[in-house]
């Protein structure tokens, strides 16, 4: 291989990992619920799955590409990770028809030219071609977004054929194709077989390889069939390359593919050379043919499938082992599946016809994606004080999935108001339909927060003490109101919901209170410019936490059926220029919880002063390890103690 080649090489591996990204991004924009609701019937079951799989990938002729797919549907969370297993195990026969049609003429000779079509070295630039064209000239969203999808999958498979293309001279080279017989051990044949695949990136031509060699008639079924079970192992790097930098499930999804077919090499493997010993084969040192590698390709993934099929869901508890998260103090982090159950299992359309069980299906889906919600929240907070890479990437998640619940319960509403509704119905409906909403806005703001949290760790910098304590506070009245907001909601509990109007009207005051005390801090020369931008961000965020929690509020009064309200807005100015005796209570015990600790805090403005001034320095922000650190750090993670 020439310097040219390397070059290559470099270039096909970014355009390919970039294409992952592209196809990945279209996908999860377009797909609506569209696409995961026709993999959940195509997949639903795992004989189905397998046959997907074995249809798709001998259309295109390469399990890599079908599984690069693959991987690609589970990193943007249109497919599960058990939807993928019996579709990659369908992969693993689909790919075998390649060897099948080599058999018939030479290497060198294709399939008829309606399956040439469909190869990637002939779709992909047609796809991208046909994705820019849409992307550019579209107006219509969804087309756009189908372009995207179109130019990643092109821009994909164009840095796969770039990297076969780089390393095809080694194809041609003696030396190179003299390694598949030299080994006459079935582990060195097996290691030769994967590491040379893994080099090609295509079992297809590996043993298409395998298969001209044939004709030399050094090659017997003994030396072939290891060969053969290591090019099916070695053909999984090209979607352990696709997995790199995606989700933890996508990992999951490459790796299971690498499970599956190294369990089949090494059961198979051992049951031959057993049989072979104990009863004998008698073709064992006869020389193989292209049919005899064609049939035993096929048979061995046929096998493997047949064989581990059953115990699929065992094979997926073994990939979710593998990559689990970890906190910072090493312990492993629930899985988000864990935490939230199914997230779109129990919307099901099959409800549709009992418009009131309907309803109360996605109410349930509400509430789930209201603890979602105030999870989120915590964890962003916790980021402002302790930076964790990983916290953030799960923050991430739930985030999306959060974004992915909310388009899933107002598609479900739109089918449930085709049914003829009464009038309890369309109340209930109506209330679901706009608490959603709400729920959904306060996972935003929480992800806003953790994008302040990113910010200050990029750009070196920590709150002082006197913000972190202020931020603590803060923290604890906007868990409160948020408890009281998915507790009001799950009870339809009108005293929790008239407890949201006052507490929040305490939290509008402590956030402009706060913000007039960051500016004299600024002022005093206390604290930074750089990280006065991303506190004065947090506290407009908490603020706009607080008035969704009051909107719920407001929404389980109104729909409670005991209290007309035409106009909420109305409502709530009335409630607050004219407060009840309940209300003002309410507001005087909140003001002192928060307020009173607010004040204290200028014991702590005062320690800062009398010290350096200004915020840690970026030296300092690194070595505390997050957007908060060092000896100043103050609990985000609950109640704030008082300043001593």
């Amino acid at each position: 291989m020439s310097v040219f080649d390397f070059i290559l090489l470099g270039g096909g591996l970014a355009f390919f990992l970039y294409g992952m990204i592209i196809m990945a991004n279209g996908l999860e924009r377009a797909s609506g619920g569209r696409l995961e609701r026709a993999l959940e019937k195509l997949t639903d079951n795992m004989a189905k799955a397998i046959v997907l799989g074995a249809i798709v990938t001998a259309i295109i002729q390469s399990s890599s590409a079908t599984t690069v797919i693959i991987v690609g549907l589970v990193n943007a969370r249109i497919m599960k990770l058990r939807q993928a297993i019996g579709v990659i195990m369908g992969a693993n026969i689909g790919t075998t028809i390649t060897a099948h049609i080599i058999r018939l003429a030479d290497i060198e000779a294709g399939a008829d030219m309606l399956l040439a079509y469909f190869k990637p070295s002939s779709l992909s630039p047609v796809m991208a071609c046909i994705g820019f064209a849409l992307y550019i000239t579209s107006k219509k969203q969804s087309r756009r977004e189908l372009g995207h999808i179109l130019l990643g999958f092109g821009v994909l498979f164009s840095g796969m054929l770039a990297m076969e293309g780089a390393l095809s001279p080694l194809r041609d080279n003696p030396d190179f194709t003299r390694l598949f017989v030299m080994f006459k051990n079935p582990i060195l044949g097996v290691l030769v077989g994967l590491v040379l695949t893994a080099i090609i990136q295509s079992s297809s031509a590996s043993v298409g390889i395998l298969q001209a060699l044939t004709t030399t008639g050094a090659i017997t079924f003994s030396s072939a069939f290891p060969i053969v079970m290591g090019q099916n192992i070695g053909t999984c790097i090209t979607p352990v390359i696709a997995s790199i930098n995606t989700s933890r499930n996508a990992k999951r999804a490459a790796m299971l593919h690498v499970t599956i077919k190294t369990i089949g090499t090494v059961i198979i493997l051992i049951v031959i050379y057993i049989y072979q010993k104990v009863v004998g084969l008698p073709f064992w040192d006869e020389p193989i043919s292209r049919g005899g590698i064609a049939n035993f390709h096929t048979l061995f993934n046929l096998s493997a499938t047949l064989m581990l099929a059953p115990f699929a869901s065992h094979l997926e508890k073994f990939v979710r082992m593998m990559f689990r998260a970890k906190a910072a103090d090493g312990s492993y982090i629930p899985e988000i599946e864990d935490s939230v159950g199914d997230d779109i299992s129990y919307l099901d359309e099959r409800f549709l016809s009992s418009p009131a069980y309907a309803i109360q299906q996605a109410r349930d889906a509400v509430v789930r994606m209201a603890h979602l919600a105030s999870e989120n929240f915590g964890r962003s907070m916790e980021l402002l004080a302790r930076y964790n890479a990983d916290e953030l990437r799960r923050a991430r998640e739930v985030e999306d999935m959060i974004d992915r619940l909310q388009g899933r319960i107002d598609s479900y509403l739109l089918k449930i108001t085709m049914n003829e509704l009464t009038e309890s119905e369309n109340i209930a409906l109506s209330e679901v339909l706009q608490v959603v909403n709400e729920f959904e806005r306060i996972g935003d703001h929480s992800d806003n927060i953790c994008d302040c949290a990113q910010t200050m760790r990029d750009n070196g910098l920590a709150f002082s003490p006197t913000a972190l304590y202020e931020l603590a506070t803060m923290r604890e009245a906007i868990d409160e109101i948020i408890a009281f907001a998915v507790d009001g909601y799950i009870e339809k509990d009108l005293r929790l919901a008239e407890i949201i109007e006052p507490l929040e009207a305490v939290v509008n005051i402590l956030v402009e209170s706060l913000k007039l005390k960051h500016s004299e801090r600024l002022r005093e020369g206390i604290c930074s410019l750089d990280a006065a931008f991303p506190f004065v961000e947090v506290l407009y965020n908490l603020e706009r936490i607080a008035d969704h929690c009051s909107n719920v509020g407001v929404h389980v009064i109104s729909y409670s059926g005991q209290i007309v309200l035409n106009d909420r807005h109305e409502f709530l100015r009335g409630i607050r220029n004219n407060p009840s005796e309940e209300f003002r209570a309410k507001f005087e015990m909140y003001d002192r919880k928060y307020f009173g600790r607010i004040n204290r805090s200028e014991s702590l403005s005062q320690i800062d002063g009398a010290g350096e001034g200004g915020e840690a320095s970026e030296s300092e922000a690194g070595d505390a390890g997050g957007a908060g650190g060092g000896d100043s750090e103050v609990d985000l993670s609950g109640g704030a103690d008082e300043p001593t």
